[in-house]
C-alpha cells in the first residue's frame, strides 16, 4: 500500500504574494494540486498534504475525499514537517514524501522510487551541472550512499560534489516515523531535516538505495516568481513535444500555453500565442490561428479557427470557419462548415451547417437552420429585462444587415427580413419582413453648423 505525504506549509516569502506559494499556478492550476494528481496517477490510496502558512487557504483548495490536511504550526524543518503526517500512516505502508512546490515529478521518475522502497529506504538524486543551493549527496568508497549534506553545513570537498539530494525519499511508515522521531536540529540552520532520516537508517544496518534522475527541470522547486517562469516554460513545451510527436505542427513551443488537457488529431496546426485552457478537443486537419484562445470546447475535423478568436464552452462542427476576433461563448453549436465571421458573438445558440454570420452580429438563445444567412449588424434580442427569450430562424433564412429580431421570434424556412428591420412578429415561409419607418426626405434641410468664437 503507498501512501504519499506532501510538505506544503512554506510562506515563500520570496514570491511576494498574499496568495501561499503552493497555490500559485503552473499551467492553470496550483502546484500542490498538480503534486496531488501526480499522487493519484501513482495510485497511493492515502494522501497526507502538511499546510502551514495560509493553513485554512490551502487546506479548502486541496479539499477532497482522498486528502488528509496537517497543521505544521510552525516551520521548523522538512523532517519536522513530515513528523506531522507521519503518525497517521498505517505501518505497513510504502510512504513516499513529496514537496508541494515541486510540481513537475514524473510518474516515471517516482515508481522507481516506489518499487525501490519494497526493500530499502530510497532517496531521489540528481545529477547537475550548477548543484548550488541543494544538499549533496555523499557517497563511500564503495559508491553506496553515505550522508546528505545541507550546503550551508558541507565543506569545499563535498561542495564540488554534482550529485544533489531532491528531498524526495521513500520509506516504509513504521520505519519513518521512528527516524523522524530521532531526528536532532543539530546544524548551522537549527533545523530538522527530513534527509537526516537516511543516516539513522544506515545507523539500524540498514542500506538506502539511490535512484538518479537528469532531468534538473523535473526535481525544481518555486522559491520566487522567475523560477515558476522557468516551470512553466519547462511545462509548456514538454507538452508540446508530446503534441508534436502524435503528429501536431506546433509553429513555436515557447509560445503555446496548456493550461488543462488538449486532445488532438493529427495534421492539426496550433499557431503562436494559442492559449488551451479547460479541456479542449481538437480533430484532424483543424487550423488554431495565432493569439485564439480556447476553453472547455471541441473542435471539428478541418475546421479553421481564424486569428484572435476565443471559443468557450462551444462545439464547433466539421469544416467550420470562425474568426477572425469571434467569440462562441458556452452553449453554442455550429453544424458543418457552418461560419461565424469577424466581430461575431454566439451564445447559448446552435447554428445548423452551411450556417453563416459573417460579420459584426450577436447571435444569442437562438436556433438557426442549415444555410441561413445572418447579415452585419443583427442582433438577437434575447433578454426582457428579466427573462432570456429565444429566437428560431428556419432553413435558409435570410436576415438582411442591420436587423433588430425582438425574441420570443420565429422566422419560417425561405423567410427574408429586409435590411435595417425591427422584426417582433413570426415571420412565415418564403415572406418578407419590412419592419422599418417610412422615410421621408426633407427639402431645404439646413446642416447644422458649429458657432463661431
Amino acid at each position: 500500500m503507498l501512501e504519499v505525504i506532501i510538505l506544503a506549509a512554506g510562506r515563500g516569502t520570496r514570491m511576494k504574494s498574499s496568495t501561499p506559494k503552493v497555490l500559485h499556478p503552473l499551467a492553470g492550476r496550483p502546484m500542490v494540486m498538480r503534486v496531488i494528481d501526480t499522487a493519484r496517477q501513482l495510485k497511493a490510496e492515502r494522501i497526507h498534504v502538511v499546510v502551514g502558512h495560509g493553513a485554512e487557504q490551502v487546506s479548502a483548495a486541496i479539499a477532497a475525499p482522498d486528502v488528509t490536511t496537517y497543521v505544521q504550526a510552525e516551520q521548523l524543518g522538512t523532517g519536522h514537517a513530515a513528523l506531522q503526517a507521519a503518525p497517521s500512516c498505517l505501518p505497513q505502508s510504502t510512504v513516499l514524501v513529496l514537496y508541494g512546490d515541486v510540481p513537475l515529478l514524473t510518474t516515471e521518475v517516482l515508481s522507481e522510487v516506489v518499487n525501490a522502497a519494497s526493500h530499502s529506504p530510497v532517496l531521489l538524486a540528481a545529477t547537475l551541472d550548477n548543484p548550488i543551493g541543494y544538499g549533496r549527496v555523499i557517497r563511500d568508497s564503495n559508491g553506496c550512499f553515505a550522508k546528505v549534506v545541507e550546503q550551508k553545513d558541507a565543506s569545499p570537498d563535498e561542495l564540488a560534489v554534482a550529485e544533489v539530494n531532491t528531498g524526495v525519499l521513500a520509506a516504509q511508515a513504521s520505519e519513518l516515523h521512528r527516524w523522524l522521531l530521532q531526528v536532532t536540529n543539530d546544524n548551522v540552520q537549527g533545523e530538522f531535516y527530513l534527509p537526516d532520516v537516511l543516516g539513522l537508517a544506515l545507523d539500524d544496518g540498514r542500506e538506502v538505495s539511490v535512484v538518479v534522475t537528469d532531468r534538473s527541470s523535473d526535481i525544481a522547486g518555486v522559491n520566487d516568481r522567475a523560477q515558476l517562469e522557468e516551470l512553466e516554460r519547462a511545462y509548456q513545451n514538454r507538452q508540446a513535444k508530446a503534441l508534436m510527436a502524435d503528429g501536431v505542427r506546433v509553429m513555436d513551443a515557447n509560445r503555446l500555453d496548456i493550461r488543462g488537457s488538449l486532445s488532438c488529431g493529427v495534421d492539426v496546426v496550433l499557431d503562436v500565442n494559442v492559449v488551451i485552457e479547460g479541456d479542449v478537443v481538437i480533430g484532424d486537419g483543424a487550423i488554431i490561428e495565432a493569439n485564439c484562445v480556447l476553453k472547455n470546447c471541441s473542435i471539428g475535423e478541418d475546421a479553421v479557427i481564424h486569428a484572435f478568436s476565443h471559443v468557450d464552452g462551444a462545439v464547433v462542427g466539421p469544416q467550420c470557419q470562425i474568426g477572425p476576433y469571434a467569440r462562441l461563448r458556452p452553449g453554442a453549436e455550429l453544424g458543418e462548415q457552418a461560419k461565424v465571421g469577424n466581430f461575431v458573438e454566439v451564445k447559448n445558440s446552435v447554428l445548423g451547417p452551411g450556417a453563416k454570420a459573417n460579420h459584426l452580429a450577436y447571435v444569442g438563445d437562438a436556433s438557426v437552420g442549415a444555410d441561413a444567412n445572418i447579415g452585419a449588424g443583427t442582433i438577437t434580442c434575447n433578454y426582457d429585462g428579466a427573462n432570456k427569450h429565444r429566437t428560431e430562424l428556419g432553413k435558409n433564412v435570410f436576415i438582411g444587415s442591420n436587423s433588430t429580431l425582438v425574441a420570443p421570434l420565429k422566422v419560417e424556412d425561405d423567410g427574408f427580413v429586409a435590411a435595417g428591420s425591427t422584426v417582433t412578429a413570426t415571420v412565415g415561409s418564403a415572406q418578407l419582413a419590412v419592419g422599418r419607418a417610412k422615410q421621408r426626405n426633407i427639402d431645404g434641410w439646413k446642416r447644422p453648423v458649429k458657432p463661431k468664437k
